[in-house]
This record gives C-alpha cells, structure tokens and sequence, in this order.
C-alpha cells in the first residue's frame, strides 16, 4: 500500500516522464512541486517505489522512469478519479463531425485522422465484418523519441498489424488500456494499446485502437475515445 505522498510523486513523475520523455529526477519534482520536506526525503521515497516495483532508474541517468507496475497504477488513478469523463472542450473536437453521420466509414476515418493529430499515437478504426482497416498518424508517430532505434521502430509496425488481424479476439463494449506485458500479442512489451468498441447509428459496429509507445498520453487519449463515443449516442 502506497503512502498518499508516495501516490504523489509517483503521479507526477509519470506525467513529467510522458511529457518530456526524460528520466526524472527528485531533485527536478522538490523544485517544481514543493512538497514541503526536504530533497532526502523525496529520494527516499522515490527509491521505496522503485523497490516495490513502480519505477526503474536507467544505468546512465540519475532519473527515474516508470515501469508497467507504474503507468498501471497512473491509468487506474485516471479512471478511478473519473478524469476521463468527457469535458466539453473533447465534446467539442467533434462538433464538425455531424455532417458525416450519414458515411460512418468516412467518419471513421476522420476520427482516427483527428485523434492521431490530437495524441501523436497510432489511431485505428476497424470494421471487422467489413474487413476495413484505418490506419491515421504514422508520420507523427515515428518522430516520437522511441522510434530513434530501428528495432523499435520494426517491432511497432508489427504490433500495428496484429492489432488489426486480431482485433476481433479483444471483443470487449468497455474501453480496455493494455499496458506492455499486459498486452497478449508477442513482442508488444514496448507499446500500450487502448482499444474500444462503437457502434453507428447505422448498426455498424466497429472498433478504435490507439497504439503508441507505453509513454502516450493516457489521459487525452481516453478522453477522446469517450467523447467520440458520446457524440455518437448524442447523434
């Protein structure tokens, strides 16, 4: 069981880390977010975490960085904060989308071209009775940090298409975020996955895939699927 202060720091490490791709250091949170002990105190506790698993500290940095024990508790915080409830500047990313109602394969589209700009991540949208696939975002993924290493790089456009043979396999109605290891398909230990089905007013059912390296932005995405999702039960 984490201390509320040890909930704290590692919360916000996670979100400096997601933001800068940098490891981060206690000495970099004491300046930034006055905690009001002193600088031993949150090294301590930074090194209690990584002993129980929520952080790892490189071999050429003094930083720390999360693990998947650690961006999994950072998701569960989101949704059990119900941060992800949809907020009206996400409802509003939507708004221009009603006169594609009639054409959900192009909205489709559209939607996955919208999130992928929004969350420099992979977004997909699939239509698996259809055997349609979307693909939005490559560009802007690629030039993520992560994609410097070419294996890195080989091994996502891998996971990209598995995602796609075997998206019928997830099957699930509520938003499913599969974080490294936690992923079933081979290989995907690198990435996060947040995947979730829709259906259009049309009665065709179709699903989203936002996949991104385990450092993406959870909270943004989430929200825009939920959002997305609203806006079609609002149409």
């Amino acid at each position: 069981m984490l201390s509320i202060r040890q909930e704290q720091i590692l919360n916000l490490l996670i979100q400096e880390y997601i933001d800068s791709a940098e490891p981060v250091s206690s000495q970099f949170l004491d300046e930034k977010y006055q905690f009001g002990v002193c600088p031993a105190t949150i090294r301590n506790e930074m090194q209690k975490l990584a002993n129980e698993g929520y952080l790892s500290q490189p071999h050429t940095s003094a930083g720390r960085v999360p693990t998947d024990k650690g961006y999994r508790f950072f998701v569960d915080c989101l949704l059990k904060e119900k941060i992800y409830r949809e907020k009206e500047d996400f409802l509003d990313v939507w708004k221009d989308f009603e006169e594609q109602i009639e054409d959900s394969f192009r909205l489709t589209r559209l939607m996955a071209k919208k999130i992928a700009q929004e969350t420099s991540s992979l977004a997909s949208a699939y239509f698996p009775e259809e055997e349609i696939a979307v693909k939005e975002g490559w560009s802007g993924i690629f030039r993520e940090p992560e994609f410097e290493s070419l294996g890195y790089a080989e091994r996502f456009a891998k996971i990209a298409d598995e995602v796609e043979e075997k998206i019928g396999d997830f099957g699930q109605e509520e938003m499913q975020i599969l974080i490294g290891a936690e992923n079933p398909l081979p290989q995907a230990g690198d990435f996060s996955l947040i995947i979730s089905k829709f259906s259009f007013p049309d009665r065709k059912t179709g699903f989203v895939a936002i996949l991104g390296p385990k450092r993406m932005p959870y909270e943004k995405n989430i929200n825009l699927i939920n959002s997305f999702k609203k806006f079609l039960e609002n149409i």
